[in-house]
């Protein structure tokens, strides 16, 4: 199979445009301007709102003027990562994409089909001059990755449409109708440099080739975390030899498992040769306590040229901090139908250390929104008996199930007449707009839905082929299906 030979063929042509536009979260310009020449080409109403949200209008075919209007939304930014001997600039080249079976890939990066390939439905849909359908609004925000702020600045009356499809989940086959709520917890701290030991001696560990994953989808995987890793073994060394931190860099975006990491420490010149041997023997337990989830583990240690170091009272709060602090499933919801679905959890996400500071930025989850304060609470009281400053986000809500959706019988119904099974209808742990849209939009009728996608945020991000023309017929007969007004 090659590029051009996916199908459906015009979603597909659809997605090699928009992978050809750069659009990281938060540098969604170039990408906004496309949306809006689209539009304005095919004479269709296309309106962008203060905060940078793409809406665009398309009326009825004919038959079809008494449906209800169908708001069909998907994210256009993505997650930015790459292979660390991986060159490309994120903000002028495009995606290097190819086909391995039934697997579409990127080149050592980020696919960007979370959620290029929603917008590339969405845009196909608006394209097209033979599907039938009622009115529908195709609305595209922006910044979902890094805090949702696309559809936090949106406000009540962009969107006319009572019904809504967000196109940004992971597995055909499942539709999903609520969501965890998050808030981001940022932990710093300030300090000035000190000179180390005269007898100090460098060291740099280093850990890469790890799975990571999507901080809400994969947390329950099991899934090693570089961080917590690191943080173990500098642990051992602080606590056995006194070791001093000059350097810890790992982890990139705040809603994925970090892969890869970095620690530059010292410690007593004589301590050297068994801080080494502990190291080995660490590096066999790890190997061990991850080898179903984590078979691909690539460890160093070597030497390290000097350099100033944390003050010793700095480096200590902060590696008992990191060590203290929990990471992965809290808690597994209560109600015996979801006893499979992750309630609460939390995830370090990234260390970055700089010239004078050194700042921790982690995601908790929850579709309890009481448990949800809990678990922020809790990470940030961990940093402020360390003496840290800690800020924390509004956060944003979780989106409760509507037992009465009527959209949710219809995308119910049109899948199981198509495929002759049953979907599942589900909850997922992790955000989608849908929480925040559920604020604005009291009393909005949502369900989310989407082709298969594996290793999103990270360079082993994949789509699977064909579940995209199974959720584009999918799609189709819905709007066929959708409910009068």
């Amino acid at each position: 199979m090659k590029n051009a030979e996916l199908t459906p063929q015009r979603v597909f042509e659809h997605f090699a445009r928009i992978n050809a536009i750069p659009r990281p979260s938060k540098r969604e310009e170039k990408m906004i301007n496309y949306l809006k020449s689209f539009g304005a080409e095919r004479g269709l109403e296309t309106l962008v709102d203060e905060t940078g949200n793409v809406l665009i209008r398309k009326g009825a075919t004919p038959g079809y003027e008494d449906r209800a209007t169908l708001v069909l939304q998907s994210h256009m930014d993505m997650v930015c990562d790459k292979l660390v001997d991986v060159e490309i600039d994120f903000d002028n080249d495009p995606i290097q994409t190819y086909v391995d079976g039934e697997w579409l890939k990127a080149r050592g990066t980020t696919l960007g089909a979370d959620d290029g390939i929603g917008c590339a439905i969405e845009l196909a849909l608006l394209d097209s001059d033979d599907v039938a359908h009622g009115p529908i609004e195709c609305v595209f925000t922006r910044d979902e990755e890094t805090g949702l702020t696309g559809a936090m600045g949106m406000k009540p009356g962009f969107m006319t449409g009572k019904m809504l499809i967000n196109l940004d989940s992971e597995d055909e086959g499942q539709i999903f109708v609520s969501c965890a709520g998050g808030i981001t917890t940022q932990a710093k701290f300030a300090f000035a440099r000190e000179e180390a030991p005269a007898d100090a001696f460098f060291l740099k560990a280093s850990l890469k080739g790890l799975n990571g994953g999507h901080s809400g989808d994969d947390i329950n995987k099991k899934r090693a975390n570089a961080i917590k890793i690191l943080t173990r073994y500098l642990y051992k060394v602080q606590s056995r030899y006194g070791a001093r931190v000059a350097q810890f860099n790992s982890g990139k975006m705040h809603n994925a498992i970090p892969r890869d990491g970095v620690v530059v420490f010292c410690l007593p010149a004589d301590k050297k040769e068994q801080a080494v041997a502990d190291w080995n023997v660490f590096v066999s337990e790890v190997a061990d306590e991850f080898h179903v989830t984590d078979t691909t583990m690539e460890f160093a240690i070597e030497s390290a040229p000097a350099e100033p170091v944390f003050p010793a009272d700095i480096s200590k709060r902060f590696v008992l901090a990191l060590q203290a602090m929990d990471n992965g499933v809290f808690a597994m919801c209560q109600d015996e139908e979801l006893s499979w679905l992750v309630e609460t959890s939390s995830n370090v996400a990234s260390v970055q250390s700089t010239a004078d500071e050194v700042t921790i930025v982690s995601s908790q989850r929850s579709n309890v929104m009481s448990n949800l304060r809990n678990m922020a609470d809790t990470i940030k009281s961990v940093f402020e008996l360390a003496g840290a400053e800690v800020e924390q986000g509004d956060g944003y809500p979780a989106w409760k199930m509507n037992p009465n959706s009527e959209l949710t019988k219809v995308v119910v119904d049109t899948y199981r007449n198509i495929f002759g099974k049953e979907p599942k209808v589900l909850g997922i742990h992790a955000g989608l707009e849908c929480g925040l849209f559920s604020e604005r939009y009291p009393d909005m009728d949502m369900v989310s839905f989407g082709p298969t996608l594996r290793g999103v945020h990270t360079p082993d991000e994949r789509l699977h082929i064909p579940t995209v023309q199974m959720v584009w017929d999918h799609l189709l007969s819905i709007l066929k299906e959708a409910p009068l007004k």
